[in-house]
């Protein structure tokens, strides 16, 4: 195509663009059958950050963004390999260094070809992969809600009760993980108003006689009338480790889905995680795509 592509940094989204940047991603998505940016720079769409924006004919063709020192960006299919990924980049790259930031990485979610060669381009090295799991849940049987260990119950996430206690496990279960132990309450708020959540799926183990001390939590994602759930994060208090604690939190939340007549789960984890691959291996999942984080040497160090 020969029409001209001009691009431009902003603070903010206007929504017109917001909502182009969405179905831009959906376009990307029919093609490579992966999501082109994740849950976090969706969110991040209508907030206040570093947005680089590509159009065409009025028409957004490409996007990249800086969130925590995290890089992500998008093509149009019909506008790549004509160096529109590297015009971003190097927008993006100017604008953290302008501000005195580094990159701390650049997601190439799918670990597609194109994503490959662009990281290659820049010497930037392969430093983290994170796996996406999968197994049907209907057959050959449903799974059924375990029974906890002996002094532990499960119950439901109240919002508004259980935040707080919710928030501060979360940090201490997942406290070496970049993204995952930073949430804030103002996270949980975006994701507790978005359309999917549904407190039911949202499963917490706890103490039998003190139900507000948290030992353990399932959160499951389904959206409506979709036929894929997730194991949206999983996570056990490290004092509650070795009871077979997260088994059973894992068996539970896949009974919930497969009662809201979900077919498929999915779920995301570190390749490096070498006990939680083992509690998902064991049940059943399988790999089905792996997203990969590059970065520069310097910065992998750090």
């Amino acid at each position: 195509m020969s029409t001209t592509v001009a691009t431009q940094v902003l603070d903010h989204l206007p929504s017109p663009q917001q909502q182009q940047v969405r179905a831009l991603v959906d376009r990307a998505h029919s093609t490579d059958r992966v999501a082109a940016l994740n849950e976090q720079a969706l969110l991040g769409l209508d907030t206040t950050g570093t947005h680089v924006l590509a159009e065409a004919d009025g028409q957004v063709v490409g996007y990249a963004t800086l969130a925590d020192r995290t890089a992500q960006l998008v093509v149009d299919p019909v506008r790549r390999r004509a160096g529109l990924g590297t015009r971003l980049a190097d927008l993006l790259a100017d604008r953290a260094r302008a501000g005195d930031t580094t990159i701390r990485g650049w997601w190439a979610f799918g670990d597609l070809p194109g994503a490959a060669a662009l990281a290659t381009r820049r010497g930037l090295d392969r430093v983290r992969e994170l796996l996406r799991l999968e197994r049907p849940i209907a057959n050959p049987e449903p799974p059924v809600t375990p029974r906890p260990p002996e002094g532990i119950a499960l119950r439901s996430f109240v919002p508004g009760q259980d935040d707080r206690a919710w928030l501060d496990l979360n940090a201490l279960a997942f406290k070496s993980h970049p993204e995952q132990g930073r949430m804030t309450q103002d996270d949980l708020d975006a994701r507790i108003a978005e359309s999917w959540f549904d407190p039911a799926g949202f499963l917490l183990a706890v103490d039998a006689a003190t139900p507000s001390r948290l030992r353990g939590f399932h959160w499951t994602k389904a959206e409506p009338g979709e036929p894929v759930g997730e194991v949206y994060v999983l996570g056990v208090d490290p004092a509650a480790s070795g009871q077979g604690l997260g088994g059973v939190l894992l068996e539970a939340g896949l009974a919930h889905l497969a009662d809201r007549g979900v077919q498929t789960v999915e779920l995301y984890v570190e390749g490096d995680n070498d006990p939680a691959l083992k509690l998902y291996r064991r049940a059943r999942f399988t790999t089905a795509a792996t997203d990969v984080m590059y970065a520069a040497a310097e910065e992998a160090r750090r």
